[in-house]
């Protein structure tokens, strides 16, 4: 069974069935608390872009451990 894609006139189709059975009220409120969910998604994405540029690699902080054993000496000295 071959899939077409949907052309503009069954999506309309699609629409105006949702409509008469959820009415114009629940749709927009419906749509509202997408575009909530989407926002919220997209603020904890850029939040958690940011705690990770702010965590150091573990490469970074065996680097910072060799530096200050080298300004202090080794302990195993």
């Amino acid at each position: 069974m071959i899939m077409h894609p949907m052309g503009p006139t069954q999506l309309l189709l699609i629409a105006a069935v949702v409509l008469v059975l959820f009415g114009r009220g629940k749709v927009s409120s419906m749509m509202g608390e997408v575009g909530i969910g989407i926002r919220a998604f997209k603020k904890g994405l850029q939040e958690g872009a940011k705690a990770e540029a702010l965590t150091p690699t573990a490469a970074q902080v065996d680097r910072k451990d060799l530096i200050q054993e080298h300004h202090h000496g080794s302990a195993f000295t």
